[in-house]
């Protein structure tokens, strides 16, 4: 088995800097099209099947990076994104900062101990779910011949990862990744391997660093290659 785990493109939120979550906003310009770039840098790639959060970000990124092709695609909300609660839609910068608590910034710090609204998720109930989404892929015959692309977002898809990660303390593992970066891992006799992270196709400029809304930085960034 070998997954592509995407985190969908850009929406408005994000460029905006404002708390996500579950709420169910669609790419943006910018999002469409760095979602493209990335389906034709991997237009060589024979999907068998995609599965996408629910929400429409990840599914229209799964849909552009699978442009003119016949590939089923399933739902399934364990691969959503983390919930804020009622932060949801809520500035999450410096220069629009409305979050109600001082210790946000835990959220990218000190990630197991953050503290999110009463309504929401914490990053321990985001891996419970994920995990048993990887685990019912590894348990699943049926897949284990197959090429799968998982389209997902920034925070579901570092707890997805967090199964194969052999530092499983580290969640962000330097960052969130950037809008449409793939991560590929191979599945053999049940053991998993990362074999690319946070690939991105599009000029690694482009990138902006989630917690200030400015360059990310070279340093951040993994080089894109192709994996076959």
């Amino acid at each position: 088995m070998r997954m592509y785990i995407i985190r969908h493109g850009e929406t408005e939120w994000n460029a905006a800097g404002r708390l996500q979550g579950q709420t169910d906003i669609s790419l943006n310009e910018n999002g469409v099209r760095l979602a493209r770039i990335t389906g034709q840098a991997l237009s060589h790639v024979k999907f068998d099947l995609i599965i996408t959060s629910p929400l429409k970000r990840a599914r229209q990124t799964a849909e552009l990076v699978t442009e003119g092709k016949s590939i089923p695609i399933f739902e399934d909300a364990r691969i959503s994104e983390i919930s804020f609660g009622s932060w949801e839609g809520l500035g999450s910068r410096k220069h629009n900062f409305q979050i109600p608590s001082e210790h946000f910034q835990d959220f990218y710090e000190d990630p197991f101990h953050f503290q999110n609204a009463e309504d929401g998720e914490c990053i321990a109930d985001l891996c419970v779910r994920t995990r048993s989404f990887f685990q019912g892929l590894l348990k699943s015959r049926s897949y284990q011949d197959k090429t799968i692309l998982i389209a997902s977002h920034g925070c579901a898809c570092r707890g997805i990862l967090n199964n194969v990660y052999e530092d499983k303390e580290n969640f962000w593992h330097g960052k969130v990744p950037p809008n449409c970066a793939v991560s590929i891992v191979d599945v053999e006799d049940g053991k998993a391997v990362l074999t690319a992270s946070d690939q991105i196709y599009y000029d690694p400029a482009e990138c902006v660093d989630f917690r200030t809304g400015k360059p990310a930085g070279a340093d951040a960034l993994q080089p894109a290659h192709f994996v076959i």
